[in-house]
C-alpha cells in the first residue's frame, strides 16, 4: 500500500510558514537543496528543477497533496502547475481545476484513504498546516526538515487542535547548513 508522507520544512518551534504564508525566513541553504536533489528531487517545483538542471526521475513520490493556501503563492506568480512532474491534488472548496491540477472539494481524509489503496508511488503531503491537521490520522511517515531558526509564530506544522499522534523516530541526517532532516513513522 502507498504511504502518505508529510515532508515539510519547519522552524525549531514548529512553524512551517510565517503568518502571511511566506517561508523565506528559512532561507535556501545549499546543503538543503543538495539533499533534496539527491533524496527527494520530486519535492522541488518544476521550474526550480529546470533552473537547477535537475533531470532525474522521481524517486519516492508520484503524487503531491497541497492545501489551497499553500497553492496560492504559485497562482499569484502565474504558476498553475507547480509540480508538473507529479500528479497534483489541491484541496479547495473555492478554486476551479486548472491544467494539470486536480481540485478536490471533498473530505481530504476520505479522499486520501482511497488514494492510498490505488497503485503507485508514495504520496507527498506538501502542506499546509490546516490540511496536515486534517490528514494527520492518515500520515504514515513524517520527514521534517528542522531549520535552525525560531519563528515565534506563524502557521503550525499541523493545525489540528489537541490531538496527540505518536510517531517513532527512524533516523536523523544533519546537513552542513544546520538543518536536521528528521524521519519518523506513525506509531
Amino acid at each position: 500500500m502507498r504511504k502518505l508522507v508529510y515532508f515539510v520544512a519547519a522552524s525549531i518551534d514548529g512553524y512551517i510558514a510565517a503568518p502571511d504564508g511566506s517561508w523565506e525566513f528559512f532561507g535556501a541553504p545549499d546543503a538543503s537543496i543538495g539533499f533534496m536533489v539527491e533524496q527527494f528531487p520530486e519535492t522541488l517545483p518544476t521550474h526550480v528543477r529546470a533552473a537547477l538542471g535537475v533531470d532525474v526521475p522521481n524517486r519516492v513520490f508520484d503524487t503531491v497533496l497541497i492545501g489551497r493556501h499553500t497553492y496560492e503563492p504559485a497562482l499569484q506568480a502565474g504558476i498553475t502547475s507547480p509540480y508538473a512532474h507529479l500528479k497534483q491534488v489541491v484541496f479547495s472548496r473555492t478554486l476551479a481545476g486548472s491544467d494539470g491540477v486536480d481540485v478536490v472539494a471533498d473530505d481530504p481524509l476520505a479522499f486520501v484513504e482511497k488514494l492510498k489503496q490505488q497503485p503507485g508511488g508514495d504520496i507527498w503531503l506538501a502542506g499546509g498546516g490546516n490540511l496536515a491537521g486534517q490528514l494527520l490520522p492518515a500520515v504514515d511517515e513524517l520527514v521534517l526538515k528542522l531549520n535552525p531558526v525560531i519563528a515565534g509564530g506563524g502557521i503550525p506544522l499541523a493545525a489540528a487542535g489537541f490531538q496527540p499522534h505518536r510517531f517513532v523516530p527512524t533516523g536523523t541526517t544533519v546537513l552542513a547548513d544546520g538543518v536536521q532532516v528528521m524521519r519518523y513513522r506513525a506509531a
